[in-house]
């Protein structure tokens, strides 16, 4: 039995160097989700007692979670593989040191479980992929209705409250995290809440699922509406995280871009049918069963416009991972992002490599409400829809990863073309990433990982 160690991965910068050309031939099994794993971490410390996720995988946020924990007092440790017991019954912190805000969103995320405790948290403001602003005024406008007061001095949001009350409260617009933020509020508070326009994802579902098991009362009375009955205590439980669809759509894109032949076992289609909808209109092969999803090459592929939206529409996460796999199509495919302010720092790098992707204007009737982000924080330089003209040969180089999906997606384009390429800073790949390059290559890809 040991103790999760704060991660050293940083005192040596590492790289990936990639041959291209390979088709990716086998059978891949995905870890649990990113974006489920380390928030069940921060719902366990709401318990009174000792919680067991399963499935957790060995990522960087993760890491940094069980770090946080720690430093609060609490206690993590592995005691098998992808087994990790949190123990919340020594926490006796509701500060989180501020040198956790600029590498995660994670850091919100605690006010529900340290205000449950403590009647008070303290929090840097936080960062992750550079993808845009990551607006808090839809979450801090739903604490205010649960009784909660806030300040925002020095980086730091600092909160307290005399009692947690249940109330209602509507998203202006859809947030994953600010929901997560307000279910793990509200979840201890006295009274019921109602959140309406709520997120819808199944990471949210699965947090659901967690704290339901841990004694909550929480249920969806709509598709996008949630109510929670608030409870005296919570006891921990064993969990097993959901498995991680976007590690899922990257091994697709990798299997069709290499004109491979890729299983990915445990995958949920339901998961991800928004991805398989568009891989079918521009052609890609697929087929579903209890073993999981298997995604194959079958036909040149055919140019495929693409509008990201929340869940259940097609996901922004997904859409760099697509920008690189529609370039291998022929003729001319549009992508329209409408969910995060700025996501896509890697035009430059994948027509570097090869690409023909040039932004385009988009004319909506109303973008304030259109667009999921909010639009007066909009930049000037910000892009909003690409025009992308296939087919692209891509040919390697060297570059450095800006944010964890661009980063993939460099992988991707990598992999997909010839010669060699070299990605730098490839620890942000990492914090969504588990082993991705040594999965890659047990399917046929030539990848090295080496000391920078």
């Amino acid at each position: 039995m040991r103790t999760i160690k704060p991660d050293s991965s940083n005192e040596q910068a590492e790289q990936l160097v990639i041959q291209g050309g390979v088709p990716l031939m086998g059978s891949v099994r995905l870890g649990g989700a990113k974006n489920a794993s380390y928030k069940l971490m921060i719902a366990s410390i709401l318990a009174d007692s000792k919680s067991c996720l399963l499935n957790l995988p060995n990522i960087e946020d993760v890491r940094m979670v069980a770090n946080v924990i720690r430093e609060l007092g609490g206690r993590a440790w592995e005691a098998g593989p992808k087994m990790l017991f949190i123990d919340p019954t020594n926490i006796k912190s509701h500060i989180i040191k501020d040198k956790y805000g600029c590498c995660s969103r994670a850091s919100t995320l605690f006010i529900g479980p340290l205000l449950a405790r403590f009647g008070q948290a303290k929090v840097p403001l936080p960062g992750g992929d550079q993808i845009g602003e990551r607006p808090l005024d839809r979450h801090l406008f739903g604490l205010e209705q649960l009784g909660v007061k806030w300040q925002h001095k020095d980086d730091f949001l600092i909160l307290e409250t005399e009692k947690l009350r249940g109330g209602n409260y509507r998203f202006e617009k859809n947030t994953h995290t600010g929901t997560e933020t307000l279910i793990m509020t509200a979840v201890r508070a006295e009274g019921v809440t109602v959140l309406e326009n709520a997120a819808m994802e199944p990471e949210v579902d699965d947090l659901i699922e967690f704290l339901n098991t841990m004694g909550a009362k929480i249920e969806r009375t709509a598709d996008r509406v949630i109510k929670i009955e608030g409870v005296n205590q919570l006891n921990g439980a064993i969990h097993r995280v959901m498995p991680d669809r976007n590690e899922a759509v990257s091994y697709a894109c990798a299997a069709l871009a290499t004109k491979g032949d890729v299983i990915i076992e445990n995958a949920n289609y339901k998961d991800f049918s928004a991805f398989i909808d568009k891989l079918q209109e521009a052609g890609g092969g697929y087929e579903s069963g209890k073993y999981g999803v298997r995604f194959f090459y079958q036909q040149p592929l055919k140019a495929t416009n693409v509008q990201t939206e929340i869940h259940p529409g097609f996901m922004t996460d997904w859409q760099p991972l697509w920008a690189t796999l529609i370039s291998h199509a022929e003729g001319k495919s549009l992508i329209h992002e409408t969910v995060m302010q700025n996501r896509f720092q890697y035009i430059d790098d994948l027509n570097q490599m090869g690409a023909s992707i040039k932004p385009i204007k988009i004319e909506v009737d109303d973008p304030s409400d259109f667009y999921n982000f909010n639009w007066q924080d909009k930049k000037d330089t910000d892009i909003h829809a690409v025009e992308i003209i296939g087919p692209a040969n891509f040919v390697g180089g060297n570059f450095r990863v800006h944010d964890l999906r661009a980063g993939a997606t460099i992988l991707l384009a990598a992999i997909s073309g010839t010669g060699t390429t070299v990605l730098e800073n490839v620890g942000l790949i990492d914090r969504g990433y588990e082993n991705i390059d040594k999965k890659l290559s047990s399917l046929g890809a030539r990848i090295a990982r080496k000391k920078g």
